[in-house]
Parts: structure tokens; sequence; C-alpha cells
């Protein structure tokens, strides 16, 4: 889920309705909300129970599995937020470990430890990604899985293949999701999914990347070749200006799959919107598969 904002910075309640029915449409695996594209750290806590409460309740009656996000640089708001979610029965509540000071072994197991006494019956995913204060390694990640069991995910940043094999212990016990566009060469090392950025350009596409990925068709490879050769040329530079967040609401613009928009709230910028067309008419060359060509329709290609 990503956060349509109006002109105040002000959610656009009829966007998010329209997003969350466009995802289900597309047959994903599930939907999420409160990660860094729906910019968790500016909720406040009453946007952030009605966010949640009305995710879940058209997810549940969608049948469509849902996640919630509870990260918070604040583990006490962490916390609260946790025991809320808690009452809408999601798949899972994904967390992030306290960013401020980096925690220590010691501290990052009593954190999670007590979100996880708090939140049972419902499961955690750890998100580590890599700009975390402290970026576990694979040996922490596994002494995390002993010590907290109810962790039955992590959301981390991948590495070579030293990292996949260093992490295959943990992969077989959890799992691992990598991002988006390094889907089809991470699931082949182990890799159980992604929370998709590549979904964020075209949900429905990126469904059928996915069906493609785990049928084991050669087109999968060279779809992600093509991802990546895009995104390297097109999207990464922009890091140097922008934020994640601001280059996945870029990502959805180009896409034109829902009107969300490239605004950020205060004081984040966004990539501004005359730049998102000047790049649609380059993926619609690249990327034909996943940029159709007229904003608010869906490819279908795999």
């Amino acid at each position: 889920m990503l956060l349509p904002l109006d002109e105040d910075d002000g959610l656009r309640w009829d966007h998010v309705g329209e997003q969350v029915d466009r995802l289900i449409a597309a047959g994903v695996d599930g939907v999420y909300t409160g990660g860094s594209a729906a910019e968790f750290w500016t909720q406040s806590e009453a946007e952030f129970d009605r966010l949640t409460a009305f995710v879940a309740e058209r997810c549940a009656s969608a049948g469509m599995p849902f996640q919630i996000g509870c990260a918070h640089p604040s583990p006490q708001v962490a916390l609260h937020r946790l025991r809320r979610a808690r009452e809408l029965a999601p798949a899972a509540i994904q967390v992030i470990l306290p960013d401020w000071f980096a925690v220590s072994d010691r501290e990052a197991i009593a954190f999670l430890r007590r979100l996880a006494d708090v939140a049972a019956p419902v499961p955690l995913v750890l998100y580590n990604p890599p700009h975390s204060k402290r970026v576990l390694t694979p040996d922490d990640h596994e002494r995390l899985c002993d010590e907290v069991p109810e962790i039955i995910g992590l959301k981390v940043g991948d590495g070579d293949d030293a990292w996949y094999e260093a992490m295959r212990p943990v992969m077989e016990r959890v799992s691992v999701f990598v991002p988006g566009h390094h889907l089809a060469s991470g699931h082949r090392r182990g890799a159980a999914g992604a929370y998709s950025n590549v979904a964020c350009l075209n949900p429905r596409a990126a469904v059928a990347w996915w069906h493609a990925i785990r049928d084991g068709l050669p087109a999968a490879m060279s779809t992600e070749a093509r991802l990546n050769a895009f995104l390297s040329e097109f999207i990464q530079p922009l890091q140097r200006e922008y934020c994640n967040a601001a280059l996945d609401k870029l990502l959805a613009t180009i896409g034109g799959w829902c009107p969300i928009g490239t605004r950020l709230r205060w004081p984040y910028n966004g990539v501004p919107a005359e730049h998102a067309e000047t790049l649609r008419a380059v993926a619609r060359e690249r990327l034909p598969d996943f940029t159709p060509a007229e904003p608010g329709t869906t490819s279908t290609s795999p």
C-alpha cells in the first residue's frame, strides 16, 4: 500500500479504497500496509488506526490475506500500534528494530520477545532494510529466530552468492523476502518472495511474472534483466536526491494503474510528476509488459 495524498498532505481515502480494490483484482498473494511506501513514520495514530482498519476490512471481505506493519522508530509507539493491530487478526505483523540508537543483541532479543508475546497468536515478520542503523548478518538472523520463534518471515536486502549460502539455514526455517527486482534470481537461490517494488509499477504484471518464476520459465530471468536495466539506468540514480518511498510512488505513477501521485509528506520531496511522464515513455519501450498504453489500465502479459 502506498499513501495517496492531497495538496495539504491529507490522505485521499477514495484513492486508498481504489488502490486496495485494484491490488485484490490483480491477484497478489497479500496486501501489506504500514511500510515505507505508506510513509509509516509520518502517520498520526488516528491515521494509522483508520488506515489499517480500512484495509483489514476490505481484504477480509475479499478473502485476501493482509499484513499490518507496526514499524516505528520509537519502540513504545511500535508496541502500542502492535497491540491495536493484533485485534484486526492480520496474517502477520511486520516490525523493525528500534532505529535511533543501534540495538545490541540483548536489546534486539528483548524488544522482539516482548512484541511476540503481545502479538500472540499473530506471528511477526522482521524488516531489516539496508539503511537500518544495524544491518543484521545471516548469523544474527539465525540467532533471533532461535530466541523468538514467532518470527516467520524476514524482509531484507539480499546479497551475493556467499550471502545466500550463509542464509540457507535461515531460509530453511522462515520465509525470506528479497527486493522485488531480484525476485527471479532470489527465488532460484531460496528466497520465498518479495514485498514487491515491481508491484508498485504494475501489480498485475508483477503477479504474472511471479507465476512465470514459480513455473521455472526461462523468460522469468530475462524479465528480471530488463527490469534491473531500467531501474539501474533511470530510477536508482534518483536515490541521491529522493528516498525509496518517493521512488515507489514514481514507479506507481509510471505504471499508471491507480491515482496515487508522486507527492510525499513534508519534509520529504517526491519526484516531479512531469519526470514520471517522461519515464513512462521510456518504460513503454523497455518494459511494455509492465507499462500499459494508457494510465489507469493494467497489463496482463507475463
